[in-house]
């Protein structure tokens, strides 16, 4: 369809009635502006209950979260556990089977029996210094066993193990003590080679006794039970860190040589593998040690982590009591209450420093008044924490207080004159705010458009 293009006269009468809509717009714009100004708005000053309210993002935590690991490598050889059950502390979840950890046990066993039965070393040069080197190697040797026992994930066989390592080390500091004395009497001509010999075949079997335990420690740890109490969730891992079996390796290569033959296989020819979970944990599934194999987490009670603000967290103590509003629920409130606050700070991305605090998390209402829905760890919300609480206290709007330099004030109405007045304040609420000193009960302060207010100005109660 074809178009017509206006006429130059018709488009100049266009333009001029523009100009002119726009010039009244303008006009009754400025109208409004004078005529309809928001009025300035006085109050009486009076007392009432005013809360300080610190709002920071939190997340809900469980009681506890512990991930179950593999002590060793190998398969799964049974399983008494499904994904989602409920399980108490010391209740066996799992069995693994590893040939490499019992092999590892039987060799280490083998080398110890063999280190208690012969009593025969070869006697180094009589002088101190081959004692300080054997010393350096064995305490290389303790501390690979250290290692071994304390990468065992249940606590309860970690620590005899740990505490088996410990005796084994303290046995063989009183053997070399013994045998620094026998090298002393041996070169004073009062000694002999006999009582040196027994003295470093029983430091040798100090050492070859922390391999026992680090090996046996690992081989109990194949049935593997829950660390603490609560509910099973099932993952998956990659390959996993070097468990026990790589740690014994280097305990193994500490040893004496006549009795490294005896172990040099300890582990059967693997550190652990390179097997590693993969899909569902099921019987038959490879492990490598270190590997997590499920976790257990405890919601019998539930927790917030929140971030506070570095300008609000010295107004945050332990006992403060807080609401807390859940994304997933809304419309609910929860009560929660702080336990503690760290003291370390944390920095953002941004260069924001804040700092964690823990509450206790309680259940919490709807709208209707109804009971809200348990929370799951991990959920975000908002607590509010009310960090000050002033009750029966002088307070007035918040919005009749400015900040004038350095100090806070109001407008107060003397025979229908403003006075600035200064002012100290307390608790800070988001609508009215405690004054501590500076007006009293029954005073006229201006409670709206204090910014257009001057000193001297009249101003009428409205």
């Amino acid at each position: 369809m074809q178009t017509r293009r206006p006429s130059r006269a018709a488009g100049a009468v266009q333009r001029l009635s523009a100009l002119l809509l726009v010039g009244l717009l303008v006009g009754l714009l400025a109208g409004c502006t004078g005529d309809q100004a928001a009025p300035i708005e006085v109050g009486v000053v009076g007392r009432g209950t005013v809360t300080e309210v610190v709002e920071a993002a939190a997340n809900v935590a469980a009681r506890a979260t512990a991930a179950v690991s593999a002590p060793s490598a190998g398969t799964v050889a049974a399983l008494q556990v499904t994904d989602g059950a409920r399980v108490t502390a010391g209740q066996v979840l799992l069995r693994i089977d590893s040939p490499s950890a019992r092999q590892a046990l039987a060799q280490a066993t083998e080398a110890d029996a063999q280190a208690a039965s012969s009593g025969r070393v070869t006697v180094p040069q009589a002088d101190l210094s081959a004692l300080t080197r054997s010393a350096q190697a064995a305490s290389r040797a303790f501390e690979a066993a250290r290692k071994a026992a304390d990468a065992i994930p249940d606590e309860r066989i970690r620590a005899p193990a740990l505490a088996r390592v410990a005796a084994a080390e303290a046995d063989y500091a009183a053997a070399q003590d013994s045998a620094r004395r026998a090298v002393q009497q041996l070169n004073a001509g009062l000694g002999s080679l006999g009582r040196l010999a027994s003295s470093l075949a029983a430091a040798q079997r100090a050492q070859t006794r922390a391999v026992v335990a680090a090996a046996q420690a690992t081989v109990d740890a194949l049935t593997v039970r829950a660390p603490i109490t609560g509910t099973v969730v099932f993952g998956t891992s990659g390959a996993g860190s070097a468990g026990s079996g790589g740690d014994l390796s280097s305990v193994i290569g500490q040893l004496p040589s006549s009795l490294q033959g005896q172990a040099q296989s300890l582990l059967g020819g693997g550190s652990g593998g390179s097997a590693s979970v993969t899909g569902t944990l099921e019987v038959g599934t490879p492990v490598s040690a270190g590997a997590v194999l499920l976790a257990i987490t405890d919601v019998s009670t539930l927790s917030l982590t929140a971030g506070v603000d570095e300008t609000d967290v010295l107004l945050v103590t332990s006992g403060v009591e807080a609401d807390v509003e859940l994304d997933a629920v809304p419309g609910a409130t929860y009560a929660a209450t702080v336990r503690s606050v760290d003291l370390q700070p944390t920095t953002s991305a941004r260069g924001g420093v804040s700092y964690v605090v823990r509450l206790s998390l309680a259940g919490g209402t709807t709208e209707t008044g109804a009971a809200a829905p348990a929370p799951r760890p991990g959920m975000s919300a908002v607590a509010r924490l009310k960090v000050r609480t002033a009750t029966n206290a002088v307070s007035v709007p918040a919005a009749a207080v400015f900040r004038d330099g350095a100090r806070d004030a109001v407008w107060v109405v003397e025979g229908g004159v403003a006075r600035r007045r200064e002012v100290e304040l307390g608790a800070q609420g988001d609508d009215r705010v405690e004054v501590a000193s500076g007006v009293a009960v029954g005073e006229t302060v201006v409670v709206k458009g204090a910014d257009r207010v001057t000193e001297g100005q009249r101003v009428e109660s409205r």
